[in-house]
């Protein structure tokens, strides 16, 4: 029994005063009205209403019942209309997933710009290096990062831009053990790797303006997973690096690392950001896609053709930071 159904079509008899006038309102026909006061006073097991030839009268079993319906009706109306209004609206909270330097380079003031453009919605970002699953894990949104395209899956993906790694070192570095000048010459260096997914574990490629180079790497006396450390690392002289530009920004704007090889970036990744469906999106997931393609799509297209072409080392280093300036005063 369709209960709900059966509730309605008896607050529709009640106001209308009688089942012929109910039927009408309802386009159905007097037996179907009739027919669904009975089976819903039999699930109730008990009389709502007193039929006459002339007219209906509710039983007190009826009246009281009656005002629950008029409850529970406008209850569901309010919901149906929160739940439009969250479809048309921007509101509640917007649950967020990245990678950790990403997310702390590029999101947090992302997610400062949108909010003062919608702020009746709070946001709670996770970083990590892990991938989520959107619907097990219950976020709304992950920014993933990948070489070429994702992997198939069920959920929607839009690419937002690219973003390049380099190699960078200490100014300490370079003056004991010198400058690299060729691609050959940094089997003759400690070279670091960051151990995260998206990167080839044993190798660097090197992609330069008219030729790319496979680089093998020897055995490393340092590993770490998160680009943040990594930097850290290269920044107390351990080794020359290849690092995400998001990751060393600031420190390429100050001099605490250097661009080794300037004529080359390493492989391109595609930053997507993620989601469960396309089909009655919440505002707040929507607006937040259109915010993210917008705002953050012009900041890598900005980051990638600072670092996308062979340049001097301190002019390239110059172009990186002042591409950047503006994000940071966002």
């Amino acid at each position: 029994m369709d209960t709900l159904r059966n509730m309605k079509i008896f607050v529709g008899v009640v106001e209308a005063k009688s089942f012929t006038a109910a039927a009408h309102q309802l386009d159905a026909t007097t037996g179907y009205v009739s027919r669904s006061i009975s089976e819903l006073e039999s699930h109730l097991r008990t009389r709502l209403v007193n039929r006459t030839t002339r007219r209906i009268a509710l039983t007190e079993a009826g009246e009281r019942y009656l005002q629950r319906c008029y409850r529970i009706m406008a209850e569901i109306e309010e919901a149906e209309a929160e739940a439009s209004d969250a479809h048309a609206k921007p509101v509640g909270t917007l649950r967020v997933h990245a990678m950790s330097s990403l997310g702390q380079t590029y999101l947090i003031p992302a997610i400062a710009a949108y909010q003062a453009r919608y702020p009746a919605v709070t946001v709670e970002l996770t970083l990590s290096q892990n991938v989520p699953d959107l619907i097990e894990d219950g976020y709304d949104v992950a920014l993933r990062v990948a070489p070429d395209s994702l992997p198939d899956s069920a959920y929607i993906s839009h690419r937002l831009g690219k973003l390049y790694s380099v190699l960078c070192a200490s100014p300490a570095y370079l003056e004991i053990h010198g400058t690299p000048e060729t691609v050959e010459d940094l089997s003759h260096h400690t070279c670091l790797q960051v151990a995260i997914p998206v990167f080839p574990a044993d190798r660097w490629l090197l992609e330069g303006a008219n030729n790319q180079y496979e680089f093998r790497l020897p055995d490393s006396r340092f590993k770490v997973n998160v680009p943040d450390a990594m930097a850290a690392a290269v920044q107390e002289g351990m080794g020359i690096g290849a690092l995400p530009t998001f990751a060393i920004r600031s420190l390429l704007r100050s001099g605490a690392l250097v661009r080794v090889l300037p004529e080359y970036h390493l492989q391109t990744l595609n930053v997507f950001a993620v989601y469960a469906s396309r089909h009655y999106l919440d505002a707040k997931i929507r607006t937040w896609i259109e915010f993210l393609r917008e705002w953050m799509g012009a900041v890598l297209s900005t980051d990638a053709e600072a670092v996308g072409g062979a340049s001097k080392p301190a002019q390239l280093t110059a172009r990186v930071c002042a591409a950047t300036d503006g994000l940071d005063a966002e």
